[in-house]
């Protein structure tokens, strides 16, 4: 509290209010601040730099020392200390919506507090902070003119006025670079030469990955040099790195493979921007720097990472990783995923299997009647027709009798059709071609075939079950006829290997089935109904291309499915029995004719064909309701960006205080003037005697 004294004089000769501070700001000061010999707080630059670039932070490729700059902007009294009021005074000048950096720069060269820059004080001071190695910038150019006045006609610069001249400054450095280089005025300079101007003039900006690389631009031409145009096309793709990060993003995300070639690009700016351009120019030199490591020309946002992010720099990306560790825990965190990806597929597929296989089982109770009715000894004909089939079946056994054998059917066609489904799914992936995410006609076959032979040791000891309770129906009404048996009786009758019976024409079926099926499946949805990643068919189309897929698998092997069944039932009094696949086709043959193969063809077209154009809707329905969730999603980078996979990807929410990232901006624009501006020492009494790095 102030004393009586303090009290009066305030009130006969007035005071000075101190300047408001907030609690961050306070903190920080309190934090900071040194005492002089009589007490009282104050900063120097080297407080001043510890107290708005904390020394935890990334610097990227700004100097930490070089944050000393900013001093000069909150010493306004050129005193070499700062007080409260005048550290308050530049948070609050932090705090501003209106583009602060903009103004830091400003006052940077407003050295009288004047609300203007001076022409002849903007060249002075320039001259004096600027690095002594690089090319001076030629402020009496007709660049220049445009925004001072001619040499004999200049004016002062409000803060508006010098925003906008600071902003095409840069741009105007590297013209008038170009120009001293090229001696011989024909237009092209060496690569060794544009290196140099880039690193001078964006080598704060830009990733060690392109700036060790910048001598490598020659090679997207014919010639050995760099002509204009190319460092024109480079300096717009470099001025617009956070656009280009949203372009590739959703680029990569809407492919099937999240890989994308210089066509995806473009085609995405224009989806993307509703004013800028991409030239072919532009998006050449963009594809040039990511492939340097993968020249497929199909690329993935890790390609890009190296350009996108200025804070990428050579060496392990995982901190304390060797690189075989990084490889190792690569690998580890791959081989998890894909677990967890073949899961969710896998329980998808069993229950659309069944919801499949529940659809269509009184087709296939007939069919199996049908294909087990043989004229042998006995030469007794049951059924006509697979519809008399159907209706003797009602007569006989009830409607229930068209379900017979169906819990078995469930519980075995779920991993049946999960692993078939996986299997198709994994290999196709991995033979999809990364280039262009294609996959051949004969790969798709083995994709198919070896889903189909996959899944046969759950197919057999179903079918066989299954096969046995369907047909012991039909005689149940006989009086010789024996006692209708259960599953478990059936599966401990015939134990390990019973189960396995017939297990030869059951690979003979759906390993061609699944190679016939699958490729016709996909080539229907792609080539007649017109599937892509921008075009999503329905479930009408879903079901349609499974059942017309399923019509040519199912009927071309049906005589697999004839020996099949004839060698899982269990022969009856009378009834020719085989030993074995070829003991069975030549019996057949011998006594019921070729046409016999054919037993129950329509029956398992008419089954076959809906079962799979349910079960394939039902899995890509579920697919869509059900996803994979984001957190445990292998690919969920596509959707969510990669920074959720690897640190140090792309753009990333940056983490310090709002007031240190206006100060890293409000030096990159000083950086653009000059990348070592400021970094020589300031002769004495430019400002009020602060020492300045050397």
């Amino acid at each position: 509290m102030a004393t009586a004294t303090e009290q009066v004089k305030e009130v006969m000769v007035g005071f000075s209010k101190p300047q408001e501070m907030s609690l961050e700001t306070r903190s920080s000061w309190l934090q900071y601040a040194k005492k002089d010999e009589n007490g009282e707080l104050f900063m120097d630059r080297e407080a001043f730099v510890d107290a708005v670039a904390p020394p935890e932070e990334d610097y990227h490729k700004i100097p930490r020392e070089q944050y000393g700059l900013l001093f000069m902007v909150a010493d306004r009294k050129k005193a070499g200390r700062i007080t409260q009021d005048e550290y308050a005074s530049f948070h609050s000048l932090l705090q501003r919506p209106d583009a602060p950096e903009y103004l830091i720069c400003f006052r940077l060269f407003d050295r009288d507090n004047e609300g203007v820059v001076k022409v002849d004080k903007l060249q002075k001071i320039y001259d004096e902070y600027r690095g002594k190695n690089g090319l001076a910038f030629d402020f009496k150019g007709p660049w220049a003119s445009l925004y001072f006045g001619s040499e004999h006609n200049r004016h002062d610069m409000t803060y508006d006025q010098f925003a906008q001249m600071i902003r095409g400054l840069q741009g105007e450095r590297i013209r008038q670079a170009f120009q001293h280089y090229d001696t011989d005025k024909d237009g092209m300079i060496t690569p060794e030469q544009f290196a140099n101007i880039i690193r001078d003039n964006q080598g704060h900006k830009l990733s060690d990955h392109i700036l060790e690389n910048l001598p490598t631009l020659c090679n997207i031409q014919n010639g050995a040099n760099i002509t204009y145009p190319v460092i024109r096309a480079f300096l717009n793709i470099t001025r617009e790195m956070d656009l280009l990060d949203l372009i590739i993003r959703n680029a990569t995300r809407k492919s099937s493979d999240g890989r994308i070639d210089k066509r995806d690009f473009l085609e995405e700016a224009q989806r993307v921007t509703r004013f800028s351009q991409y030239t072919p120019l532009e998006a050449e030199i963009l594809f040039h720097f990511a492939s340097l490591d993968n020249p497929t020309g199909r690329l993935s946002i890790w390609d890009f990472t190296k350009v996108l992010d200025s804070s990428y720099r050579f060496g392990p990306r995982l901190e304390g990783f060797s690189e075989k560790a990084e490889e190792a825990a690569a690998a580890g965190t791959s081989f998890f995923h894909g677990l967890i990806k073949s899961g969710h597929h896998f329980g998808l597929g069993a229950i659309a299997g069944a919801l499949g296989a529940f659809v269509v089982y009184p087709i296939d109770l007939v069919k199996t009647r049908m294909q087990n009715q043989r004229s042998g000894v006995i030469g007794q004909r049951l059924y006509d027709n697979s519809i008399d089939c159907a209706r003797k079946i009602i007569r006989n056994e009830g409607f229930k009798g068209l379900y017979a054998g169906l819990p078995p059917q469930l519980v075995g066609v779920a991993p049946e059709k999960a692993i078939k489904l996986t299997v198709n799914e994994l290999l196709r992936g991995t033979f999809k071609d990364p280039k262009t995410g294609q996959i051949g006609f004969p790969l798709e076959m083995v994709s198919g075939g070896t889903a189909g032979a996959c899944q046969v040791i759950f197919t057999n000891p179903l079918e066989i079950v299954k096969i046995r309770l369907q047909v012991q129906g039909e005689l149940a009404k006989k009086s010789d006829a024996v006692p209708k048996r259960s599953a478990m009786w059936i599966v401990r009758n015939l134990g390990i290997v019973g189960l396995y019976k017939g297990a030869a024409a059951c690979l003979l079926r759906d390993v061609p089935f699944s190679a016939i099926y699958f490729p016709t499946y996909a080539h229907m949805k792609k080539d007649v109904f017109g599937e892509s990643e921008t075009n999503k068919i329905g479930v009408l189309q879903l079901m349609i291309s499974g059942a017309i897929a399923g019509m040519p698998a199912a009927y071309f092997t049906t005589p697999a499915d004839v020996i099949k069944t004839r060698l899982q039932v269990e022969a009856r009094k009378g009834e020719a029995t085989y030993n074995g696949l070829v003991d069975c086709f030549r019996k057949i043959l011998k006594s019921e004719g070729p046409r016999a193969f054919f037993k129950g063809g329509p029956a398992r077209v008419i089954r076959s064909s809906p079962q799979f154009g349910v079960t394939l809707a039902s899995f890509e329905v579920l697919n869509g309701l059900l996803p994979l969730p984001a957190s445990i999603d292998p690919d969920a980078h596509k959707q969510a960006g990669v920074e959720a996979l690897e640190p140090g990807v792309g753009l990333r929410e940056a983490k310090a205080p709002l007031p240190f990232l206006r100060c890293r901006s409000a030096l990159k624009l000083v950086m653009d003037i000059d990348k070592d501006f400021g970094r020589m020492k300031v002769p004495e009494g430019l400002v009020g005697g602060g020492l300045w790095r050397k």
